[in-house]
């Protein structure tokens, strides 16, 4: 075993041999013991440090272990020899020096995993980030409605998004939840229950993709769902908001009309497109983007029907000055109920607003209807083909309903459209508000046939 001083002379005078050897310090008062020089046969000339750590509770010692601390010229010597003595003294404290490197690897690995992880949690799992990574791909979705899109949108940002914004998504618990269920007035139940809904699809959207490990929602309890509703206008109350609407500017009074006579629904008939209606076959086509379910629908019109809609292809003429209008010519392009001829109809509530307003006029003493909503059209329609003999498939048909009888297997092979059936029930039910609305015996009724649009409030 060869001893010298651990000098710059004794480094650079030892030379390669035929095997790996080392010299070890033996510097006089300046010795560290332990500390030493290896030199490899290829010339190579490392620092290191031996040393022994006592057992626990024992006075002897375990097995001897190394300890490199560096090459010859990234460190001198008199570095070497420092770093040793510093060495040795975490040995007498019962350290182990390359436990210790070890342990401080560990935790910086440590440190920079938790660093990365605050800010995955902070960014990519912020709720609102994942909320709109959510929304993206909710509207991608195959078959989904744009009005449920916007639905789903409203509630995130306008009840999700305000309480949850910046929280990480993992550390959202019901006990974050409940608070904003809790904010909607217990009276709107459909708002609350809607919350509830959206929330649930969206955290178990990123459940299955392993942002979080469970769905705070599945264990919160429910919010009760609205009851069904029942209201179903009289013909009474139907003539009244027939006059109402007479009273309207278009598109507004066209648009409570069609409501009626076809008992689609509203963002169906708001949303009416001229390359959607055929004038020769009398028939209106829902792509399937459009409808609630998701299947396309064929409505057939009746000719009261046709006659609105000729009357709004002759005034579309009349404003673009066409030299020869026809109202038998109907726009390829556009949509049917515009205010601007560029976007459907949308401001449902404004048009309901001033639809009051002239039935309170329509009605005088009488005062305001009982409260009743534009989908309550279209239960009116339902019952009132009831009421005319309509059998019970061909109703659901008119509404596009794709249940009761057409749900299931009776679904997958039942494969008749009801088309002449359906165009039946439509006539029928036009024929019937007709004579409702235009009684002999009235001269103050707006007649269905010949409903003119006086200029009105809205």
């Amino acid at each position: 075993m060869a001893k010298a001083p651990i000098t710059k002379r004794t480094v650079d005078a030892a030379k390669p041999a035929a095997a790996e050897y080392v010299v070890w310090d033996d510097g006089g008062k300046e010795t560290v013991k332990g500390f030493g020089l290896k030199v490899t046969p290829a010339g190579s000339k490392v620092y290191l440090y031996q040393y022994r750590l006592a057992r626990p509770g024992q006075a002897d010692r375990t097995a001897p272990r190394k300890y490199t601390i560096g090459k010859h010229g990234s460190l001198t010597p008199d570095q070497a020899r420092a770093r040793a003595k510093e060495l040795a003294a975490m040995v007498e404290q019962g350290i182990d020096p390359r436990q210790s490197e070890l342990d401080a690897v560990t935790a910086k690995d440590e440190a920079k995993r938790k660093a990365e992880e605050r800010a995955r949690l902070e960014g990519d799992l912020a709720f609102e980030n994942v909320a709109a990574r959510w929304l993206e791909h909710y509207e991608l979705e195959k078959g989904r409605r744009p009005r449920t899109v916007e639905r789903a949108r409203y509630i995130i940002d306008t009840h999700l998004t305000p309480a949850l914004k910046g929280k990480p998504l993992p550390h959202i618990t019901r006990a974050d939840l409940q608070p904003i269920i809790d904010a909607v007035p217990i009276k709107h139940r459909a708002g609350r229950l809607a919350v509830y809904a959206y929330a649930s699809v969206l955290f178990r959207w990123a459940m299955e993709r392993g942002e979080i490990s469970d769905n705070p929602v599945r264990l919160m309890v429910k919010p009760t769902a609205p009851e069904a509703r029942n209201r179903v206008l009289t013909d009474d109350e139907l003539v009244t908001i027939w006059q109402a609407a007479g009273k309207l500017r278009d598109p507004f009074g066209a648009y409570f009309r069609l409501l009626m006579l076809t008992g689609q629904r509203r963002e169906e008939v708001a949303a009416m497109a001229w390359a959607e209606l055929d004038r020769a076959s009398a028939t209106w086509i829902i792509p399937a983007n459009k409808a609630k379910n998701g299947v396309a629908h064929i409505v057939p019109l009746a000719p009261v029907v046709i006659e609105e809609l000729d009357r709004l292809a002759l005034s579309l003429q009349i404003k673009a000055e066409e030299d020869k209008p026809d109202a038998k010519r109907w726009p390829k392009a556009g949509h049917v109920l515009s205010i601007r001829g560029v976007l459907p109809l949308t401001c449902y509530s404004r048009a309901r607003r001033h639809l009051d307003d002239e039935v309170l006029k329509v009605r005088q003493e009488e005062g305001a209807l009982s409260p009743w909503r534009v989908h309550d059209l279209r239960r009116t329609l339902a019952t009132g083909l009831q009421r005319l003999g309509t059998r019970f498939e061909v109703t659901e048909a008119v509404l596009n309903h794709v249940s009761g009888a057409k749900a299931g297997v009776a679904g997958i092979y039942q494969r008749h459209d009801w088309a002449e059936e359906k165009r039946s029930a439509l006539e029928a039910w036009a024929r019937h508000i007709e004579t409702t609305v235009t009684p002999a015996e009235e001269t103050n009724v707006v007649p269905i046939r010949n409903a003119k649009q006086s200029a009105g409030s809205v």
